[in-house]
């Protein structure tokens, strides 16, 4: 055994302990939110643009697969799931397209985010690397921006082509990112006790599944 770590170790193969998703430890209390073809209870949005959103929209759900699709060639928006929140957990897999030579993979995961998207707390879903948590919130009137990039715990997610898990977990003013087995990053002075929860698109090609969320007490 010993042998092996020194080996892993030594080819730069991560050797990650594997902490089961909230989903996988206690199944009960989800709901599938994964939206029906018609979008009903969701809601698309521009984010952090002032550009006008295209009319045509970038999502579609292909119901054999079950998956929601992002095409990413529509500008930068989230799709907003239309019920406010309090303490919940967020479950989501994605995977990008692959692009030959392809860098800079780019969508997330949001939870809290205030209606309109300008309040947001975000799991940066991209290539591997990603799977930290940043935002902005109000203080003193002012927006305040955090990025927890540097505090990232381990480098959890996989390449394009690959499926990937994310959680985030929202509960009292902590908001911790689990990623594929471990958590990566959290928060624990978040002053937003409400919001939504969301999808991104920025610019590339992703398909989601097993889009789920449990309500906490």
């Amino acid at each position: 055994m010993r042998r092996l770590l020194s080996f892993l170790l030594l080819s730069g193969i991560a050797c990650w302990a594997q902490v089961p998703s909230a989903l996988e430890a206690d199944p009960g209390g989800w709901k599938d939110i994964m939206p029906a073809p018609s979008f009903e209870g969701w809601t698309r949005l521009p984010f952090m643009t002032t550009n006008p959103m295209d009319p045509v929209s970038q999502w579609k759900v292909d119901t054999a697969a079950k998956v929601l699709i992002c095409e990413g060639n529509r500008g930068h928006e989230w799709l907003r799931y239309d019920k406010e929140l309090a303490n919940s957990i967020f479950h989501v897999e994605f995977r990008f397209a692959k692009i030959e030579g392809g860098r800079g993979y780019n969508s997330g995961v949001m939870l809290r985010n205030s209606a309109d998207g300008l309040v947001y707390f975000q799991a940066q879903a991209g290539e591997e690397g990603t799977g930290w948590l940043f935002g902005s919130f109000p203080v003193n009137g002012q927006a305040q921006r955090f990025n927890l990039r540097s505090e990232m715990k381990e480098n959890r997610v996989k390449p394009a082509g690959e499926w990937n898990v994310f959680e985030m977990r929202a509960e009292g003013p902590k908001i911790t990112v689990w990623v594929n087995g471990g958590v990566t990053t959290e928060k624990a002075d978040i002053p937003v006790l409400k919001g939504y929860a969301g999808l991104e698109a920025e610019g590339y090609r992703i398909e989601f599944r097993n889009i789920k969320l449990k309500e906490l007490k």
